[in-house]
């Protein structure tokens, strides 16, 4: 009898462990799908941060900016070149559009330790108009020395930094805003070393890693909007 009674309970506890695990599954797929959607479609508050744009290059293809300024858009940054020589072929055009769908408007130029830093100003210079109602132009600092074809030291990517910085400035008319990735930050310490705006980027939590504070943050690598195909990297002003 009490054998017969264990088993009926043994049973029953099976029984309620089933349907137990399937909801905790249920749940930690909700959770997962939640998580998912919201890292696809999260902006900062623009009560808290009124002021807030895109970073668009050729890859996010045809970009629909009078959707982009729909959607809260007030700026844009446009990459225009690449180290030495890369030019990106996208940039006039949008350019053009970005203006005509009243969006504010600002150039970057994408960092190469390996190459000398007068060469790649040249390079900005050749394809960013000298115009007084461009944003001011930003750097990217991505990348590292490692595969440099030549040993290049930290000293000489901060003085080739500067190099660049002021050819860029005199063009333009107005400081750059640097925009060191954390990886470059942590590894050259321009945000510290270099009295710049700052541009940061961490997913959905403001950054802190330059040591001070940031003017712009792309809060969001992979926004997904009507105004691209892709997802677009949604940045935001200090106001």
């Amino acid at each position: 009898m009490a054998r017969a009674r264990k088993r009926r309970r043994k049973g029953a506890r099976k029984r309620w462990r089933l349907p137990l695990a399937t909801a905790l599954l249920l749940l930690v797929a909700l959770a997962a799908g939640w998580w998912w959607w919201h890292g696809q479609h999260w902006r900062p508050a623009e009560e808290r941060w009124p002021d807030q744009g895109a970073y668009i290059d050729e890859a996010d293809g045809s970009v629909r900016f009078p959707v982009l300024k729909g959607l809260g858009a007030s700026f844009v940054y446009l990459e225009a070149s690449r180290g030495s020589a890369g030019l990106d072929r996208a940039f006039l055009a949008n350019l053009a559009a970005a203006r005509r769908a009243g969006l504010a408007v600002g150039a970057v130029h994408v960092f190469d330790p390996c190459t000398p830093a007068d060469t790649q100003g040249a390079n900005f210079v050749t394809v960013v108009p000298r115009e007084a109602d461009l944003l001011p132009p930003a750097i990217l600092l991505e990348g590292d020395t490692e595969f440099c074809p030549e040993p290049v030291s930290e000293a000489a990517i901060q003085s080739e930094l500067m190099v660049l910085v002021n050819q860029i400035e005199a063009h333009a008319g107005k400081p750059v805003i640097l925009a060191p990735s954390a990886e470059f930050e942590e590894r050259y310490r321009v945000g510290a070393r270099i009295e710049r705006k700052l541009w940061l980027t961490r997913q959905n939590v403001e950054p802190t890693y330059a040591g001070r504070p940031w003017t712009l943050w792309t809060a969001n690598t992979h926004l997904v909007t009507d105004a691209a195909e892709t997802p677009l990297r949604w940045v935001v002003a200090r106001p």
